[in-house]
């Protein structure tokens, strides 16, 4: 998958912790549990693709716009966590987890997520930071599966289960009262409606978690605080069901042309987060399907088989010669396989074919670079430069561009690459001295130069609210 590379893009919502695995404590259990005992907050990938981001903007445009916010300035994001979840962090951004991708089915049941979470970003539903700790987020699990469960014998046995070193750690979070999740559920149903989206796929999300809630033997108990606060998922099912089987859009079947291209992304997705032997076990060989060519390339160039990899690639590109995503993957082998120059031609090719998009232009870009041709240098930084035109949270971008800057011998420019790569990735004491070190070199009250104190503040800003944080 051209999530190349995994990128860490720092925003005031940095994913602050990691929802849980079904095969721990439920998360909406430690929500309660953390009011009581404090644990760390780890930070989160976030994948960046760019056939899936176009993806996720063209099933989510109609639901945004039903909501009423703008489209342009509402994000789906990707993160890299295997767990089936979704949240929002404040901010007009859904994320969702790749895991929550491989789970689901259809578009259509990703549809009915990103519309539930759309309620609590529409809703204003704050999220508490809890004793002024690292920021926090709102799971998707510990809201849809409803119900504070008590795992194994309750609230004490699960707090064994957590003191036993069974859980991942999580920051603190309270969670959201019973009207504000069935705020989230009405506004969520309304906007499918008004969007002309059928929320039988959100009813089949929803009774895909209670099956998955029953198979790990997560049942409330009576009487349970947290539980009292919490609607029970067949409880919301039903109501949801004939709130949605009442909607005009009930009949209405799911775009198949959306339909078809996350079948896509998720083979895709799968082929390159699972290990090789696990996706041709899930795509295997007598499956001739363009996902299962798909997830094979991706699982052939993992296991450095370059021939496999790129037989599958071309078998993509046979049903689809001017595919820009197919074209994307070809170069992207060739280029990880040590062969830039090969690989050109394929991202050439793909960038046109896309108008520049800013993710390929960056993988082409830095083909251009990795041929150590200085001929091709002009042309690399041409792209690089519109490339972070047009996305500036892209930090691989501002590293190639650095490259280029650093081997014209222009050092402020390269610097100033560099502190825009180092805030991205959220090292602000490296980026304050890089930026710094570029004001040093910059003609004053130029562009440059003003970007470069910008940089300064920031960072410095961040560092110290750092230290009194601590």
């Amino acid at each position: 998958m051209t999530i190349s590379p995994l990128q860490r893009r720092f925003t005031a919502a940095m994913l602050a912790f990691r929802p849980m695995h079904f095969s721990r404590l439920p998360a909406y259990l430690l929500a309660f549990l953390s009011l009581l005992l404090s644990v760390p907050a780890a930070a989160q990938s976030i994948l960046r693709d760019a056939e899936t981001e176009a993806l996720f903007r063209d099933m989510s445009r109609p639901i945004i716009a039903a909501t009423g916010l703008d489209p342009k300035n509402v994000d789906i994001v990707l993160v890299n966590d295997p767990d089936v979840n979704a949240f929002v962090a404040g901010g007009q951004a859904v994320y969702v987890n790749s895991g929550l991708i491989n789970e689901a089915n259809s578009a259509n049941q990703v549809q009915g997520v990103i519309a539930h979470e759309l309620g609590h970003v529409t809703g204003g539903h704050a999220v508490l930071n809890v004793g002024g700790k690292a920021a926090t987020n709102i799971s998707l699990l510990s809201l849809l599966l409803g119900a504070a469960a008590a795992a194994a014998g309750g609230g004490e046995a699960a707090m064994g289960v957590l003191m036993a070193g069974q859980q991942a750690a999580m920051g603190k979070f309270l969670a959201y009262n019973r009207s504000q999740e069935a705020s989230a559920d009405a506004a969520g149903a309304s906007y499918l409606s008004k969007a002309g989206i059928t929320g039988k796929g959100s009813i089949e999300f929803f009774q895909k978690l209670q099956s998955l809630e029953f198979r790990h033997g997560y049942r409330p108990a009576a009487g349970d605080e947290f539980y009292s606060s919490h609607p029970m998922t067949a409880d919301r099912i039903a109501t949801l069901t004939d709130t949605y089987q009442a909607d005009p859009a009930w009949n209405k079947p799911s775009d198949p042309r959306i339909e078809e291209r996350f079948t896509r992304v998720k083979a895709k997705l799968y082929g390159f987060l699972a290990e090789p032997k696990d996706t041709l076990r899930a795509y295997p060989l007598t499956d001739s399907s363009v996902p299962a060519h798909y997830a094979r390339a991706y699982a052939y160039h993992k296991d450095s088989q370059l021939d496999r990899a790129t037989a599958e690639a071309d078998a993509l590109l046979m049903t689809a010669p001017n595919d820009p995503y197919f074209l994307e993957l070809k170069g992207q082998i060739l280029l990880e396989a040590g062969k830039p120059a090969e690989a050109l031609a394929s991202l050439r090719r793909a960038v046109e074919l896309t108008g520049n998009q800013p993710l390929i232009a960056t993988l082409f870009g830095h083909a251009l670079i990795a041929t150590e041709d200085r001929k091709n240098f002009a042309e690399a930084q041409q792209v690089l430069k519109a490339a972070v035109a047009r996305d500036r949270e892209n930090p691989f971008a501002w590293y190639q561009l650095g490259v280029i800057y650093a081997n014209q011998g222009d050092i402020p420019r390269a610097r100033l690459a560099s502190a825009e790569q180092q805030v991205l990735n959220g090292r602000m004491a490296e980026a304050l001295a890089s930026a710094r070190a570029a004001e040093m070199g910059l003609p004053e009250n130029s562009p440059d130069w003003l970007r470069a104190q910008d940089i300064e503040f920031q960072a410095r800003a961040e560092i110290e609210r750092s230290r009194k944080g601590k």
